[in-house]
């Protein structure tokens, strides 16, 4: 790979790594921040509800305006939104707001993550089919996930230690000043290549007629549609999965103020993301569907969560939460080729923004569900129940397997288009 591909591909890890690192800085710590700004467990789950049912709200319209107005606009939007709502965290916990006052500021970060996804998405793949990219879809997603982790085991771990060394309000502000530098980079390296914004004469009617496309390039194509359905479920599982491990390894550690612990366990599922991520292309061309990976890595993160549930000892709960991870990062990648190569550029990030959409309206019913499940009979037993939630992605999973679309078919290292419309999907 060389030449303008080359560039794409480089200037989407780059965002990956500088906006992971800014994230993940409160990612260790984020339930214990909550809980130490006087909110219960089942509050704090709630707040996190809000956060993704401000996903809920905003993912389709950012995902329209990323398909208008252009990627890297919505990119910028998102930086923005999210510096703001950072700062505004701080606040909260400074004066012991309200739950209410969290509930809104939840949004408010919903708001912000809905400008990245979907468009970052569609960002690299119409750059890549654009410039002649030789590789495979999972290859370059892998590859941001690899990043990724990095990114997140280095933000976690610090965010981690500044809490244990100063207090928990000094990483939010470390991860402001980064989410300032991730707009400045952004601005100054991500271009919009492969997409060329529609002339406008109505904006409403423009929506409209995107939103057409997207539900017949989304729901309405079946396997694209199955997978999205069962994104509510393992999203809204994974969602309590990562912020539970904070307080419960604490709980099963023995000690509960030990921020740097818990800046480390979320570090540990960074380094299994980063595994996950660089055997995603080798797990992929060991089955000859990439739906047999989503079926068993599925069952795989099932089996995880009912041990850790079970589990009284804390290294084995570390253990279990590496493989859980893991498992998630490996078919993450091949997830997303599956559904990429099925959607026309021109509806790209409103598709994805419409499955993320789905996986958030998940995490709104699930995550306060098992931390109300937590608040009652413990961490473990919720993760018990988490387990059984996972599963019901199966069934959808069999159903997108039985279309037998083109992208479930092993991956090669070809990109080739359709006729009318540009479409990156495996040779």
């Amino acid at each position: 790979m060389k030449g303008p591909a080359e560039r794409v591909l480089r200037t989407y890890l780059v965002l990956v790594v500088v906006s992971t690192s800014a994230s993940s800085m409160i990612w260790g710590i984020n339930t214990l921040f909550l809980l130490d700004a006087g909110l219960s467990v089942g509050e704090a789950f709630a707040a996190n509800a809000f956060f993704t049912a401000g996903m809920v709200l905003f993912e389709v319209p950012t995902g329209v305006v990323a398909d208008t107005v252009g990627r890297r606009m919505s990119y910028l939007l998102g930086a923005a939104t999210l510096v703001g709502a950072t700062l505004l965290y701080l606040v909260l916990w400074q004066t012991q707001a309200p739950f209410a006052a969290w509930a809104g500021a939840s949004v408010l970060l919903g708001l912000g993550f809905t400008f990245f996804s979907g468009a970052t998405e569609a960002w690299l793949v119409d750059g890549l089919n654009a410039t002649g990219y030789e590789g495979s879809l999972e290859a370059a997603f892998a590859k941001g996930q690899v990043a990724g982790g990095v990114a997140m085991m280095g933000g976690t771990v610090a965010g981690g230690v500044l809490a244990q060394t100063t207090n928990l309000g000094v990483p939010y502000v470390v991860r402001a000043v980064l989410l300032a530098l991730t707009f400045v980079v952004a601005w100054r390296a991500m271009h919009d290549v492969g997409f060329e914004p529609k002339p406008r004469v109505s904006v409403t009617g423009e929506m409209r007629g995107i939103l057409r496309a997207s539900m017949r390039h989304g729901l309405g194509n079946p396997p694209v549609r199955w997978l999205m359905l069962a994104a509510p479920f393992a999203a809204g599982v994974s969602g309590y999965g990562f912020y539970a491990a904070q307080p419960y390894l604490l709980e099963l550690y023995g000690s509960s103020d030990s921020y740097a612990v818990a800046g480390l366990a979320a570090a540990l599922v960074a380094g299994a993301q980063i595994a996950g991520g660089a055997s995603a292309s080798l797990v992929s061309r060991a089955f000859r569907r990439r739906t047999s990976v989503l079926l068993i890595t599925s069952v795989i993160i099932a089996v995880s969560l009912v041990l850790i549930g079970l589990v009284s000892n804390f290294w084995a709960a570390l253990l279990l939460l590496a493989i859980w991870a893991t498992m998630f990062a490996a078919a993450m990648p091949v997830r997303q080729a599956f559904l990429n190569g099925l959607i026309p550029s021109g509806q790209r990030a409103t598709v994805l923004s419409s499955d993320n959409l789905l996986a958030s309206g998940g995490g709104v019913v699930i995550q306060p569900a098992l931390g109300k499940a937590a608040d009652v009979w413990g961490f473990g037993p919720a993760y018990v129940v988490g387990a059984g939630i996972q599963l019901l992605v199966l069934p959808f999973i069999l159903l997108a397997r039985r279309e037998r679309a083109i992208t479930d078919a092993p991956p090669d290292a070809g990109v080739r288009t359709t006729a009318d419309e540009q479409v990156l999907t495996p040779a």
